[in-house]
C-alpha cells in the first residue's frame, strides 16, 4: 500500500503580516516570483479557501483542490485589526485570547475549536500518496499540537513563518517527518 505523506505549507507573506495586522479573508500575498524550493509536479495540492492560501497554491503549478478544514482561525470581530489597536483598546481581551487557548473574546473561533476542526479532518484524511496543503500559521500550529499530543498552551511557543513547511506521514497514526 502506498504511504500517505502530507506537507503543510504556510501561505506566502501578506502586507497584514508585515505591518502587524490580524488577517482577514481577502488578504493577498506580496509579490513573489517563485517558491524558494522545488516540488514534484505530480504531488496533489490542497488549499485553504482564503485568497492568500489560494494565491500561494497557484505558484505550485498543479491543479488545486479547496479544503474548508484548512481555513484560517475565524477571528470574528478582530479580523483585519491592528495588533497595536487591540493592545490599546482591548488589552485584557487580547491577553485572555493569547493566554487561554479556549477563549474567543472576538466572537470567532478559539484555538481549541480550531484544533478540534483540524483533528477531525486529519482523522478522516486517508487519501494515499503525496500531498501539499497550503494553509495558515494557526492551522499548522493546531496540526503540530495534535500530531505531537502536546498541551494546547504549547501553541504559543510555535512560530510559523511564511512559506515554512511541515512534513507528516501516516501509517496507522500521524507522525512528524523530518527531512
Amino acid at each position: 500500500m502506498k504511504p500517505l505523506h502530507l506537507t503543510l505549507i504556510c501561505h506566502a507573506l501578506t502586507d497584514a503580516q508585515r505591518t502587524g495586522y490580524l488577517s482577514s479573508r481577502h488578504d493577498t500575498i506580496l509579490p513573489l516570483a517563485a517558491l524558494p524550493w522545488s516540488h514534484d509536479a505530480s504531488v496533489k495540492v490542497l488549499s485553504a479557501p482564503e485568497r492568500r492560501a489560494q494565491e500561494t497554491a497557484a505558484l505550485l503549478g498543479s491543479p488545486v483542490r479547496l479544503e474548508s478544514a484548512l481555513a484560517d482561525c475565524d477571528l470574528g470581530s478582530w479580523q483585519g485589526l491592528a495588533l497595536k489597536q487591540l493592545q490599546a483598546e482591548q488589552p485584557e481581551a487580547l491577553a485572555q485570547w493569547l493566554g487561554d487557548p479556549c477563549s474567543n473574546p472576538h466572537g470567532g473561533e478559539s484555538f481549541a475549536e480550531l484544533r478540534q476542526r483540524v483533528t477531525t479532518w486529519l482523522g478522516a484524511f486517508e487519501e494515499r500518496g503525496d500531498w501539499l496543503a497550503v494553509t495558515h500559521p494557526w492551522v499548522i500550529r493546531a496540526v503540530l499540537i495534535e500530531v505531537l499530543g502536546a498541551p494546547l498552551a504549547t501553541q504559543a511557543r510555535i512560530d510559523v513563518l511564511p512559506l515554512s513547511r511541515v512534513c507528516l506521514s501516516h501509517t496507522g497514526q500521524w507522525r512528524l517527518r523530518l527531512a
